[in-house]
């Protein structure tokens, strides 16, 4: 259905990519091995995309890297239909209206759909925040690349970054703390919190709808 609304197959997984990774560029050859569509289909459609001024390009390192347009006068109708959410309480339903008939209260959100990598994280264990950065948003102010939160199980941790670095294929600096540490450290005005907060970031599980700003 959507590759007749929206034009073509390869359009449409190119707006599924872009809209699921908010703060996060690709170059091409990475969007062709993420979406398995040829690379001259997926230059003809991202010309397209830029043309519409859905998404931006910006050239670094000999490369040329395109981004969804948080500006773009229909980003968040578009946000609905592709993006993936973050996953907290906002992920939930919410308010109501009451059925004249029956006297019960009828949703009016259907609950949004969460990152495709948030399922992936849980498999950690108790995962409170996880968020990417770093290599992911081409902002080396944190000096990481992943950061999870919560009460972790230190294998299964493992094998998940070990799976992710292989997704990537690059090597990942990664951090894990429980969700106690992080308070503190966001208490006390830790640096290292401090910098991963300021720096441009994709947050993929925020289950307390944390503060992530400095």
């Amino acid at each position: 259905m959507f590759e007749q609304l929206f034009g073509s197959k390869t359009r449409v997984k190119l707006l599924q990519l872009f809209f699921t990774n908010p703060n996060r560029a690709f170059y091409v050859r990475e969007i062709t091995r993420k979406i398995d569509e040829q690379i001259n289909s997926v230059r003809r459609e991202l010309s397209n995309l830029l043309s519409i001024g859905i998404i931006t390009s910006e050239p670094n390192n000999n490369r040329l890297y395109y981004e969804v347009n948080q500006t773009y006068e229909h980003y968040r109708p578009l946000e609905m239909i592709f993006g993936g959410q973050v996953t907290g309480s906002t992920a939930k339903k919410t308010g109501g209206s009451k059925d004249e008939k029956t006297g019960k209260t009828k949703p009016t959100d259907a609950p949004l759909p969460e990152h495709p990598l948030a399922k992936d994280a849980r498999t950690a264990g108790k995962v409170e925040l996880a968020l990417l950065t770093g290599q992911f948003t081409r902002d080396e102010t944190a000096g990481i690349d992943v950061l999870l939160v919560g009460d972790l199980n230190q294998a299964k941790t493992n094998k998940f970054f070990a799976e992710l670095e292989k997704a990537e294929n690059k090597e990942l600096r990664w951090v894990t703390m429980t969700m106690a540490d992080f308070n503190y450290r966001q208490q006390i005005n830790d640096r290292f919190i401090t910098n991963i907060l300021a720096a441009k970031k994709q947050i993929i599980i925020n289950s307390h709808d944390l503060s992530l700003t400095t």
